[in-house]
């Protein structure tokens, strides 16, 4: 699975517990992009939700 520059950005601050709303404002995207960010990222973890996405980064040290 490879994520792109700003999912790996937005997957990051997903696991710092963002919301959408606070994604957007950090990267200055829409709540729009943020959350089409988020569910491309769920699709190419194939994972359900934020939560095991989030998880599943830490574990696998996805995230610095």
């Amino acid at each position: 699975m490879i994520l792109t520059n700003q999912e790996n950005k937005v997957l990051k601050l997903l696991c710092e517990g963002y919301t959408n709303r606070q994604i957007a404002q950090q990267l200055g995207i829409s709540t729009h992009t943020a959350k089409a960010h988020i569910r491309h990222i769920l699709k190419k973890m194939e994972v359900s939700n934020r939560t095991i996405a989030a998880y599943i980064a830490g574990k696998n040290k996805m995230v610095i």
